[in-house]
């Protein structure tokens, strides 16, 4: 495994960790020992004891302010109103949802998820390639057969150079950004464009909720010496109160786009365009190859420029 999915699954225990030894003194708690919980408690094992420490003092303080805001996270109807931690497996995220650790009460018919992220941000790596519609993957509305008719010359030539060749490497392309990169980017652009207008309200909609998951979550980013709480609260799940009990902090819902405003290409790039939406969001597409030979298929580092003013943020500064 790669150093940051060690770093990140080593994240997820801390937090479950700190979940329990915070809350089993005022609550019932118990844990799902299942696999991907097995799987993050050896990746948090394989760190030296100072780096643990580091990890559940970072945990730790993000989960005193949850608990702060989050009154069902302490307060149970009874003792059979059991609040359940558990670890979901990485096949969730193809589904559409981000949240790594799930905190539970069934009896409530309450549940808040958390995305653990270890320093850093990018939300997805989507590809592109001939056979696959976009539309239909990310926004739930196909793509123009004249978007395919476009990049198809330009991944037949790739699929052609490496039918060719296996080891043919992308540096043997001569200008490869105007050759490769700019007309995909430019039918891309021309196709999102054109999905907007021919569904007002969806698309705009549909590829931010496509970006950041279709369930409620909170973001903890693990920083040096800081982290930072996100709230996503698309549906207004989060921050629910528990009988007479209220949240210490308010956190308002997350308004969704509504349309596209403009695509544009990142000033002095060939890779990256920006796609402005109303409501205060912006995505970055940066497009890439992932290996080092040429393959008929590309891909998408996808990033959240900006966010809706709406979007709660806490930074914690750890000493």
């Amino acid at each position: 495994m790669a150093n940051q999915t060690i770093n990140g699954k080593a994240f997820e225990y801390a937090l479950l960790l700190e979940f329990y030894e915070r809350l089993k003194i005022i609550t019932s708690v118990s844990i799902t020992e299942n696999e991907p919980y097995q799987n993050a408690k050896g990746c948090f094992e394989s760190f030296i004891e100072d780096e643990q420490d580091t990890f559940r003092i970072t945990a730790s303080a993000a989960i005193n302010f949850l608990i702060d805001i989050e009154p069902r996270l302490s307060n149970g109807i009874n003792k059979n109103d059991i609040l359940v931690l558990e670890i979901v497996s990485d096949q969730a995220g193809q589904t559409g949802d981000v949240r790594d650790v799930l905190v539970i009460r069934s009896l409530q018919k309450w549940e808040i998820g958390i995305s653990a992220k270890n320093n850093h941000r990018a939300v997805k790596h989507s590809r592109l390639s001939l056979n696959i519609d976009f539309g239909e993957k990310w926004l739930g509305v196909p793509c123009s057969q004249n978007y395919f008719a476009e990049i198809k010359p330009i991944f037949d030539m790739l699929a052609n150079l490496k039918a060719k060749d296996k080891s043919t490497k992308w540096t043997s392309i001569e200008n490869m950004h105007e050759v490769v990169y700019v007309p995909i980017l430019n039918a891309f652009r021309k196709e999102l464009l054109r999905l907007d207008k021919a569904n007002p309200n969806i698309v705009a909609e549909n590829l931010v909720q496509y970006l950041i998951g279709n369930e409620d979550f909170y973001k903890v980013i693990k920083g040096n010496k800081k982290v930072e709480i996100q709230a996503y609260n698309l549906k207004g799940t989060l921050n629910l109160p528990f009988e007479s009990v209220k949240p210490k902090a308010k956190i308002p819902k997350l308004k969704l786009p509504t349309r596209l405003i403009e695509i544009v290409y990142q000033d002095n790039s060939t890779t990256t365009l920006l796609v402005s939406l109303n409501e205060g969001w912006q995505i970055s597409f940066r497009i890439h190859n992932a290996s080092s030979r040429i393959e008929p298929s590309l891909k998408f580092d996808i990033n959240l420029v900006s966010a809706p003013h709406t979007l709660f943020t806490n930074h914690i500064f750890i000493a």
